[in-house]
């Protein structure tokens, strides 16, 4: 029964922690994680050594949930430019939801400015992933510099993803239009 409590307790944490990580900040307190969980912080600090853990293994937990949705997966038509677009596509429908804040994996590395901290790592290596993402497509597609367009293609991501999310901007078709002039530049098919 202990296994259970725990997993429990632990999946409890880890979907507050998510949650409140994402619409409040990493700065978020324990106790309000703990109150929010419906968990005692020793219980807590039974399944993890600091509140730095529960954030890492947050959004490490989220992870494969966050290259699925943008990812076309792999019996999806289409070539390579089709592949990045849908990624942009994915960006701006997940951009009109009220509750969008941007992408965590990018706020929590704004947030933290702590490259040693568990959760930058975690974060590093989901911003890495969509970087490899857009270069093997690039690749594939032909583009000219493949590095330079993936560069490019993060660079309209975060931004756009950023400036959504702190409700600067509306997505409506910008990151697709400036998506596809980088890829008419760079001789992507």
């Amino acid at each position: 029964m202990a296994t259970t409590d725990n997993a429990s307790t632990r999946d409890r944490l880890l979907d507050a922690a998510a949650e409140l990580f994402y619409r409040e900040g990493v700065s978020l307190g324990v106790e309000a994680l703990c109150r929010s969980a419906g968990v005692s912080k020793r219980s807590m600090y039974q399944l993890f050594a600091s509140k730095d853990e529960v954030l890492a293994a947050s959004l490490a937990r989220r992870l494969p949930e966050y290259e699925e949705r943008l990812a076309p997966g792999p019996r999806e038509p289409g070539g390579p430019r089709e592949r990045i677009l849908h990624v942009f596509e994915r960006l701006e429908k997940a951009s009109t939801d009220p509750a969008y804040r941007g992408c965590p994996y990018l706020a929590a590395l704004v947030e933290l400015k702590d490259p040693e901290h568990p959760a930058s790592a975690v974060a590093r290596g989901a911003k890495e992933w969509l970087l490899g993402f857009f270069r093997a497509q690039a690749e594939e597609g032909g583009a000219r510099d493949a590095e330079l367009l993936a560069r490019q293609l993060m660079l309209v991501f975060d931004g756009a993803s950023a400036r959504a999310g702190a409700g600067i901007e509306t997505l409506d078709g910008l990151t697709t239009t400036t998506v596809t002039a980088l890829l008419d530049a760079s001789g992507t098919r």
